[in-house]
């Protein structure tokens, strides 16, 4: 009898401690993916393209005769990337904007099988994320919203996506650095989360997660420069971005109502500073945040949401990854004193934006009704674009590197180089197309 008890006994501790490890096995990780993977999607977009097509001879010889035929052939070229729902009864997908840059179908891919066309909503290059709505298709997963702004250095993060087209591969790793400035070659600026999970090309645009299975993030570059660095999206970031996207399909240019100017030798010296940097506000325009919280002329900016600003571009740059929903805080140097201003971005609307060209470039544009540019309709006597040369009916297809194909892009131009000396553009008078400098 004690026999049969110790053996019944051992039976019993046996099968106990085979659960125990079974369910030790089950980590919040597995059960964080177990929950999420439904809703990450694979997305190809794909574009019929001229050229890039290979003989099928192999040999030099036959090749220099056929390869002008196969450059000439269409041909369909495709761009990988990854996704997730982030709304399913609206079929909502969340991305970046570098995946669906290309144009072309675009096709979305669930996990359990299921295919769908799907239409861009609305996209932003330089908070590097965009919208796609799902055609017939409702009731769908959809990831949990996180909040980005109680991240954790060191804390445990998950990052799914479809990294050469597989199907959700996990990837698991610690957030090792938040707010972290730089700029993509996507075009993507701003503060972003860095972490040392795996992020594989064609894991653009997935989700990383908490360990409680929330969207905290969104995956969108990788630091070609070291093995191990990758960088997402702050969740909290992207809401402000979606919102804008889904009301009219493109992120409102901001500004703050500032021009300003690096600071040289000769004003570190007159204002008694220690270093070069920061940016010295040359003019605060009427009517504007800057305007209302205070700010003056001669002024230093040092710092934007307690980031340090070295130059007018760094300026630039910091802005560009704001929305006008968003809240700044600005570190000034006044008369050897540093003070701290609040302000709330304002929108740069289309009429603003002309009436700056023309007072501080010396033209007036209007849209093109048919093709892409902006036709000169004015030219200001004595102004800077008076004394390059241009000419009314001459039309600007780009400014910077910002190309003019509508009214939102001729705000995005403005805002980028607003502060600069030197207006590179591209010009098109008559046939010919001229590249000139326009200097202030």
């Amino acid at each position: 009898m004690i026999k049969r008890f110790l053996v019944f006994s051992a039976l019993v501790f046996l099968l106990t401690a085979g659960l125990a490890h079974a369910d030790h096995r089950r980590t919040p990780v597995v059960e964080a993916v177990e929950m999420v993977s439904p809703s990450v999607v694979n997305i190809t977009v794909t574009k019929k393209v001229q050229g890039g097509g290979r003989t099928p001879f192999g040999d030099p010889f036959f090749d220099q005769f056929f390869k002008e035929f196969y450059n000439n052939r269409p041909r369909e070229s495709q761009n990988l990337g990854s996704g997730v729902i982030i709304d399913g009864r609206k079929a909502l997908v969340l991305t970046n904007a570098h995946v669906v840059a290309s144009g072309g179908v675009i096709t979305v891919r669930l996990k359990d099988g299921r295919d769908f066309r799907a239409e861009l909503v609305g996209s932003d290059t330089d908070f590097d994320l965009a919208v796609l709505k799902l055609d017939k298709a409702s009731n769908l997963p959809e990831v949990n919203m996180g909040d980005s702004s109680d991240i954790y250095i060191g804390e445990t993060v998950i990052a799914i996506g479809n990294p050469f087209g597989f199907s959700n591969t996990v990837t698991t790793g610690v957030v090792s650095a938040l707010n972290r400035p730089m700029k993509t070659n996507q075009g993507a600026y701003g503060s972003f989360i860095q972490t040392d999970a795996a992020i594989n090309p064609g894991n653009s645009g997935g989700p990383l997660l908490n360990i409680n299975g929330e969207l905290i993030g969104i995956n969108t570059a990788i630091d070609a420069r070291a093995e191990g660095i990758g960088f997402a999206i702050p969740i909290n970031k992207a809401k402000f971005v979606v919102r804008e996207l889904l009301d009219t399909g493109h992120v409102s240019p901001i500004w703050l109502g500032l021009f300003g100017q690096d600071i040289d030798q000769a004003a570190a010296r007159y204002f008694s500073l220690k270093n070069l940097k920061g940016m010295l506000i040359s003019e605060v325009y009427p009517d504007t945040p800057a305007e209302r919280a205070g700010l003056k002329a001669a002024d230093i900016v040092l710092a934007i949401n307690g980031q340090v600003v070295t130059n007018k571009d760094e300026y630039l740059t910091k802005l560009f990854n704001v929305t006008q929903s968003e809240s700044l805080t600005l570190n000034i140097l006044r008369e050897g004193k540093q003070k701290r201003y609040a302000l709330k971005p304002q929108v740069l609307d289309k009429r603003m934006a002309l009436d700056l060209v023309r007072a501080r470039w010396g033209f007036e544009l209007a849209d093109q009704k048919k093709g892409s540019g902006a036709k000169v309709t004015t030219i200001v006597p004595g102004s800077a674009a008076a004394k390059l040369g241009l000419q009314t009916g001459d039309v600007i297809h780009q400014i910077g590197n910002r190309r003019l194909n509508s009214g939102i892009d001729l705000l995005n131009a403005f805002l980028r180089n607003r502060l600069q000396k030197t207006v590179l553009m591209r010009v098109q008078r008559g046939r010919n197309l001229y590249n000139v400098r326009l200097t202030l």
